[in-house]
């Protein structure tokens, strides 16, 4: 049986540039710079087992009028792997963000930051730090958590009913150390299974797969010890800047009610925008709402944002077609707003 065929929008475009930025403990991160040069900047954070070719299909609704940065988060994608578990931390995380933000945003200017999962709690992590707070315009956290993620994991079908053996065996899930192993029917359905909608169609979980398998086996493993213990709560309530909260009402990693509590903490909340039907997947999932909502809070937030707006597409419309497969997912429900508190 072949393998699906990866959509055009899930082939990320070409950068206009490719930088090597050294975080504080001198950690290499691998940068990439796409979109407008001199536009507006969005800055991209993506989560655990993922890298920046996660963000594809948003890089091409945005790049038409934004400039976009998308970063490997260390042990990722093309940045250095660490050489000891000490080296893996939510300090490293917020560490990695201010290095790649000094280098990527102009001084006297600001960014929307969005992260998505660990890029969520990486914003989180960060806000506390000046250095961050001044080249943040606005973010959007998606699909993330703040804290007690193994108690609200939804991964354990609901027939195991005691609170303590589900713990348990979403802990063993989550630290495995065992090699995900060649893609295949069966791989594929358990990690569409944790990982993404009932109704995301089969390209997009080939693509998820991919992204998701080339992360390696101890990369993923001491990760999952850092989100195992993760609280970045005192760094959510140093988020003072307007913030939109998206998440799927599928999502099973970090399920709504990490969003809605996250809201409730924020000090200047834009709305929490709940998507039918989506698992933790977001931006490869419903993509032109992820950068729709970027781009709402970039118009809102960033001068020159709204200028070019009005001379390019929507946000959602901006992205590739062709024989590779449709930039868009279709028979899906619409999203529903909550507005901010």
């Amino acid at each position: 049986m072949s393998r699906p065929t990866i959509p055009a929008d899930c082939v990320p475009p070409a950068p206009t540039e490719e930088v090597d930025v050294r975080s504080a403990d001198g950690t290499r991160l691998h940068v990439e710079v796409y979109g407008q040069p001199g536009a507006p900047t969005v800055v991209l954070a993506h989560g655990w087992t993922c890298s920046t070719r996660f963000w594809a299909p948003v890089i091409h609704r945005l790049a038409d009028r934004y400039r976009v940065v998308a970063y490997d988060q260390r042990g990722h994608g093309r940045s250095e792997v660490p050489p000891s578990r000490a080296r893996y931390s939510t300090r490293a995380l917020a560490e990695d963000l201010s290095a790649v933000l000094d280098r990527t945003v102009p001084a006297g200017e600001r960014a929307v930051l969005a992260g998505h999962s660990m890029g969520g709690m990486t914003v989180m992590a960060a806000a506390g730090r000046p250095e961050v707070a001044e080249r943040t315009a606005a973010a959007v956290l998606i699909s993330t958590g703040s804290s007690d993620l193994v108690a609200d994991l939804r991964v354990v079908p609901d027939a195991v009913r005691s609170p303590g053996l589900r713990r348990f065996l979403h802990r063993r899930i989550l630290r495995s150390r065992l090699p995900l192993g060649p893609i295949g029917p069966v791989t594929r359905a358990g990690l569409k299974y944790g990982t993404m909608g009932a109704g995301s169609p089969a390209d997009r979980v080939e693509v998820t797969a991919r992204i998701v398998h080339a992360c390696p086996t101890a990369v993923r493993a001491n990760w999952a010890l850092v989100l195992d213990r993760l609280d970045v709560r005192a760094g959510l309530a140093r988020l003072t800047v307007p913030t939109a909260v998206v998440v799927g009402t599928d999502d099973r990693l970090t399920p709504p009610v990490h969003a809605h509590r996250i809201v409730a903490a924020l000090a200047d909340p834009q709305g929490l925008l709940l998507l039918p039907g989506v698992g933790h997947m977001a931006p490869i999932e419903r993509p032109a709402e992820v950068a729709d909502e970027i781009d709402r809070l970039a118009v809102a937030h960033l001068p020159g944002a709204a200028a070019g707006r009005a001379t390019g597409l929507p946000a959602g419309a901006a992205a590739p077609s062709g024989p590779a497969g449709s930039p868009s997912v279709t028979g899906t429900a619409t999203p529903e707003r909550t507005a901010a508190a």
